[in-house]
Formats: C-alpha cells, sequence, structure tokens
C-alpha cells in the first residue's frame, strides 16, 4: 500500500478567489476524486484552522493499492483537472509518498 500526502500553501488571492474560497474548492474537487480512480482507496483533503507561520493550508492524505496505481493516478485524466486548478492557487508544495 502507497499513502500519499501533499500540502499546499495558496496564494492570497487567486483565479479571482480568496485564499479561503480556494482552499475550500480544492478540498471539495479533491475528495470527488473518490470512487473514479482505479487503485485509489481512500482520499480526505482538509483546511488547516491553525495558521502558525510554520502551516500548511491545504492538506491531501490519500491511500493507493501499489506504486503502479500512484502512476495511474498522477496521469488519470479526473486527476489531471484538480492539478491543473491547485497549480494556479499554489503558492508552496511539498508531497512524501511512502509504502507499507
Amino acid at each position: 500500500m502507497i499513502k500519499h500526502i501533499v500540502l499546499w500553501k495558496l496564494k492570497d488571492e487567486a483565479q479571482g478567489n480568496t485564499k479561503a474560497t480556494n482552499a475550500h474548492l480544492a478540498k471539495e474537487k479533491l475528495e470527488a476524486l473518490g470512487g473514479k480512480i482505479p487503485g485509489l482507496l481512500k482520499i480526505e483533503a482538509g483546511i488547516d484552522f491553525n495558521q502558525s507561520a510554520a502551516a500548511y493550508d491545504v492538506a491531501l492524505y490519500s491511500e493507493l493499492e501499489s506504486r503502479a496505481a500512484l502512476a495511474a493516478y498522477q496521469s488519470h485524466p479526473e486527476h489531471v483537472a484538480v492539478k491543473e486548478f491547485i497549480q494556479g492557487i499554489v503558492a508552496e508544495r511539498c508531497v512524501v509518498d511512502y509504502e507499507l
């Protein structure tokens, strides 16, 4: 099993929306991927409430069947569409993928 975790710091304003609006849109779009991509076992997105200088704004936690499933997820058209939206609102990104 693969765990895929991504954290994003969002721009204060992007695509005509505030950071808060874009955080909620990102969460909705990410969680809507559930059940649409083979090998994606679990997907969860959260919006930070801490707002410390070290905090990121949005977190993604997902579980996939295998490394092959992660690769297929990355290129799946549904994911690519969400990725394009997120790239337009993000100031910083960090990611970790690990295998159990």
